[in-house]
This record gives structure tokens, C-alpha cells and sequence, in this order.
């Protein structure tokens, strides 16, 4: 279920059936008012390439980060996957352990020079 929150943000809902499996004489600390802390994957695939959603970016039809280079920001073409809004998979365009660029202004641009701070 959709809901739009007070700020103009749309939230989603999804109900969830929660079965304790532990027999009752384990759990026997457990009463009214207990909360539950889940972790949902929605999603899995082992020896992923990420890179954090904050290096992304879009400056034509396709997806980019600025990568660290010898001093300079060098503007680097990528295609990703799926991604949560946090990360995403990386298909193609960097290699493993190359610095990207976080957060990147409009000031940096390919060729910029950098500083690592």
C-alpha cells in the first residue's frame, strides 16, 4: 500500500506475517509489547561490484561517476544493475577498487584537478 507522508514523500507498506518458530517454554521472557526487528532481502547475488548511489549520476541517458585519477577527476561511463538507493550493482565500467568521486558538485567535471581529503 501507498501512503504519502506529510512531506510529500511516498511511503511504502507491506504487510508482514511473522511466525515465532522457538517452542513456548524458550521464550518464555516474551510478553505483550515486543517488538520485532526484521532484515527483508529482496534480492542476492554473491561477488557483486557496488558502488555507493552517492557517486552516481546522470549527465546524459546514461549513468556516470567521476573517478580519481592521478590528481584529477576523470568522468566515467557505467552501467549498473539493481540498486536500493543506497548502492547499486555495477555491470560495467570501472574495476574493483577504483576511487570514485562522493557526492560530486557541479564544479567538478572531467579534467578538474582534486585533492583527496
Amino acid at each position: 500500500m501507498a501512503q504519502i507522508l506529510a512531506l510529500g514523500v511516498e511511503e511504502q507498506r507491506v504487510w508482514v506475517i511473522i511466525d515465532i518458530v522457538d517452542p513456548p517454554e524458550k521464550r518464555t521472557t516474551l510478553g505483550d509489547g515486543f517488538r520485532v526487528d526484521a532484515r527483508i532481502v529482496v534480492w542476492e547475488r554473491a561477488d557483486v561490484l557496488k558502488v555507493p548511489a552517492s557517486a552516481l549520476f546522470r549527465p546524459r541517458d546514461e549513468w556516470a561517476v567521476l573517478v580519481a585519477t592521478d590528481g584529477r577527476a576523470a568522468l566515467r561511463a557505467v552501467r549498473i544493475g539493481r540498486h536500493n538507493g543506497l548502492e547499486a550493482e555495477l555491470l560495467d565500467g570501472l574495476q574493483p577498487g577504483e576511487p570514485v568521486i562522493l557526492y560530486p558538485s557541479d564544479k567538478v567535471h572531467d579534467g578538474t584537478r582534486i585533492v583527496r581529503r
